[in-house]
């Protein structure tokens, strides 16, 4: 093994540790691709993770600037190479790719690929992807492939461990949705619950209206405004409850815009105030951010189920390089250490393992009759 500038054991171990570092999908993939073209010295790398209708459901890239990759256009398709490589699940070294009888082109904007190292990725029998190299950055002859035997065997290896890593970092998207959904079911609840209690409030106020249309018409007219009111409160928390029930957009609208919309249900779905503000964040690693939703969720529930507070607070703010969620009260508060003694935990274990998970700090302060805040910090990426 003494391709590249980072041939050799010291090479391999740091790709491995590299991706053993991530849990989502998406960044196990792009460690993958990013580790294999450093360690080969190539100019190019790819991988496509491939779906059930000839194309790919992820294909992540090295070496190419978003600027060529947007002008590239659509995903490519399973066809030729690439095709070969699921299909057939055998390796491929090519002097020339594009002087293979399988080759079938590719759009005006891509990059020219010449020699060419491609592998299957298999868990167990089945090719759950494809990873590929192009342009060795080395001397070669004319009509020789830069990638050698032992490029061959070093990928090989690497394409072993990244199985591994692609289908650990799978279960743990699953293992998270079900949690998503224990969460969306707890929330569930408590919107019933919420809700239940104004219908029947309804139902009392439109009793008492009825019974005195005839004595007392000006009442009766006074409780049936009311009964509109309940109403109308009870069509918004109805409505919010929809919103709430879809899956979580965490992914898609990042964890300032998902923590405003939690919230804004939690405003409309309790009777104290709960608000949400933002100040200069940026972006954290996916990881990171889902462990603040969570620890926030968790306070939130402690706060307006046990606290009998008035107001709560949530704040998410930059700090360095990396960001701090605050959620506050004015609750009754507790003495955080005789909780523990007592074995109480209210979430505080569950917080704390979130936090140092993704190698952030937690803070609690309270005391009895002071309210209590919760404080996350977390590094960043």
């Amino acid at each position: 093994m003494s391709q590249g500038p980072r041939s050799g054991l010291a090479a391999v171990s740091s790709a491995l540790l590299a991706m053993s570092r991530h849990l989502e999908v998406r960044d196990v993939l792009k460690t993958i691709v990013a580790s294999a073209r450093e360690l080969l010295d190539a100019q190019y790398a790819a991988l496509g993770v491939p779906d059930d209708h000839g194309g790919f459901a992820q294909f992540v890239v090295d070496g190419v600037s978003d600027a060529q990759w947007k002008a590239i256009g659509p995903l490519p398709r399973q066809h030729g190479i690439l095709a070969a490589m699921l299909h057939e699940a055998t390796p491929e070294r090519l002097a020339d790719v594009r002087k293979d009888p399988r080759f079938e082109g590719w759009p005006s904007a891509h990059p020219d690929l010449i020699d060419f190292l491609g592998l299957p990725i298999r868990d167990g029998d089945e090719v759950i992807g494809a990873l590929f190299l192009a342009n060795k950055n080395c001397p070669k002859p004319e009509g020789s492939c830069g990638f050698t035997e032992e490029d061959e065997e070093l990928l090989s290896i690497l394409a072993q461990h990244a199985a591994i890593a692609l289908t650990n970092a799978r279960l743990y998207e699953r293992s998270r949705e079900l949690t998503i959904a224990e969460e969306r079911s707890r929330l569930a609840h408590e919107l019933h619950d919420a809700v239940s209690q104004k219908l029947f409030s309804l139902r009392l106020t439109a009793q008492a209206a009825a019974a005195l249309v005839d004595r007392d018409p000006a009442r009766a007219k006074d409780e049936m405004q009311q009964v509109a009111t309940l109403a109308a409160e009870a069509t918004d928390e109805l409505r919010a409850a929809v919103v709430e029930l879809r899956p979580a957009a965490l992914d898609e609208d990042g964890l300032t815009a998902t923590l405003r919309t939690h919230v804004q249900v939690l405003d409309r779905a309790h009777t104290a105030r709960v608000t949400f503000a933002a100040r200069s964040f940026r972006a954290l690693p996916a990881a990171q951010e889902e462990a603040m939703l969570r620890v926030a969720q968790e306070a939130l529930h402690n706060a307006l189920r046990h606290s009998g507070a008035v107001h709560v607070d949530v704040t998410v703010d930059r700090r360095g390089g990396g960001a701090v969620l605050r959620v506050t009260d004015d609750g009754s508060g507790f003495d955080p250490q005789s909780i523990r003694r007592a074995g109480r935990h209210l979430g505080l274990v569950s917080m704390r393992d979130r936090t140092s998970g993704v190698g952030g700090t937690l803070t609690v302060e309270s005391a009895p009759g002071k309210g209590t805040t919760i404080e996350m910090e977390v590094p960043g990426g």
